[in-house]
C-alpha cells in the first residue's frame, strides 16, 4: 500500500493533542461519564435485550427535560424583567429541545408488543406519570393541578419542588404581566389570578391579542412572542401525541402500569391548553 493510500485510510493524532490526563481535566471526568453510563440498572430476569432501550429512552428524555426546565425558567425571569429578547432566544432553544424529545419516540416505537411484554412486568408501578420534571414543565407552561402533588408525597423534596412552582407565576402569567407594564390593557382578572390554579380563557384579553394581531409591524416583539409561545405549544402537543401513538401501538388499550386508562388517559392531555387566547385570536384575524 502506497504512503498516500495510507494516509487517507488513518488519521494522525496530531502532537499538540493532550494525553495525560494524571492532573488535567478529560471529557469523561467532565461529564463525569462514570456516573453517567453506570446508571442503567436493568430489572428483568433474565435481563431482556430490549430493556436497555426502554431504560435509556426515558433517561436522556429527562436529561433533556432538565435542559428544558433550564430555560423556560430563564425565559420567565427574563420576561419578569422586561428583557423580551433574551426571553426570545431561550424560547428558541426550548423548541429544539422539544424537537428532540418528540423525534426520540421514533426510537421507542422500534420496541414491538412481543418485546415489551418481556420487561413490562418489571416495571411494577413506575410509570412516566410520576416523572417530577415533566410536570415541573406542565406546571410552568400552565397546567397547573394541585392533586398531581398527592404522586409525590413520597419524595419530600419534590413534592415542595413542586409545590413551589404550583404558586408561582407561569411563564404565560409573566408576559402578560410584561404586556401590562407596557402599557397594553391585560383585564385585572388575569393580572389578579391564582396562579395555582390552570389558566382559563379571558375573552377581554382576546381582544388585547387581536390588536396586536391586526398590526403586527406595530407590536413586533410582541407578536413575535406569540408566536414563539404557540410553536412552544403545538411541539408539546406533537410530544403527546406521539406519545399516545407509541402508547397504542405497543400495549393497545391496557391499563397503564402507574394504575391510569392508558390510551384513554393520553388522549384527555390532547385537550389541554396552555395560551388559550393566542389559539382564540386567530379566529379573529383577517
Amino acid at each position: 500500500m502506497s504512503d498516500e493510500a495510507v494516509d487517507r485510510a488513518q488519521r494522525a493524532v496530531e502532537e499538540g493533542v493532550s494525553r495525560d490526563f494524571s492532573t488535567a481535566m478529560s471529557y469523561g471526568a467532565y461529564l463525569d461519564l462514570d456516573t453517567l453510563l453506570s446508571a442503567q440498572h436493568p430489572r428483568s430476569e433474565p435481563v431482556q435485550h430490549d430493556e436497555l432501550l426502554f431504560i435509556v429512552q426515558h433517561q436522556v428524555s429527562e436529561l433533556w427535560l432538565k435542559l428544558l426546565l433550564h430555560e423556560l425558567r430563564s425565559a420567565r425571569a427574563l420576561f419578569a424583567s422586561d428583557e423580551l429578547g433574551p426571553a426570545l432566544k431561550r424560547l428558541a432553544r426550548v423548541k429544539h429541545v422539544q424537537r428532540q424529545l418528540v423525534e426520540m419516540w421514533d426510537v421507542l416505537a422500534t420496541l414491538t408488543p412481543s418485546e415489551y411484554a418481556q420487561i413490562r412486568p418489571f416495571l411494577a408501578t413506575s410509570s412516566g406519570f410520576q416523572s417530577e420534571q415533566y410536570r415541573a414543565v406542565e406546571f410552568l407552561l400552565g397546567n397547573k393541578n394541585a392533586e398531581m402533588l398527592r404522586v409525590f408525597e413520597h419524595d419530600a423534596r419534590a413534592h415542595r419542588g413542586l409545590e413551589a412552582l404550583l404558586n408561582e407565576p407561569t411563564l404565560y402569567d409573566e408576559l402578560l404581566r410584561l404586556l401590562a407594564r407596557r402599557g397594553y390593557p391585560v383585564p385585572a382578572e388575569v393580572l389578579g389570578r391564582d396562579v395555582s390554579l390552570p389558566y382559563r380563557l379571558v375573552p377581554a384579553l382576546v381582544d388585547v391579542f387581536a390588536a396586536v394581531y391586526a398590526a403586527p409591524a406595530e407590536h413586533w416583539g410582541v407578536y413575535e412572542t406569540c408566536e414563539e409561545l404557540v410553536d412552544v405549544e403545538d411541539l408539546f402537543q406533537q410530544w403527546r401525541f406521539r406519545h399516545l401513538q407509541v402508547v397504542t401501538r405497543t400495549i393497545g388499550h391496557k391499563v397503564g402500569t402507574g394504575g391510569s386508562s392508558g390510551v384513554d388517559f393520553l388522549r384527555r392531555a390532547l385537550d389541554l391548553t396552555f395560551f388559550p387566547e393566542l389559539y382564540e385570536v386567530r379566529t379573529r384575524v383577517g
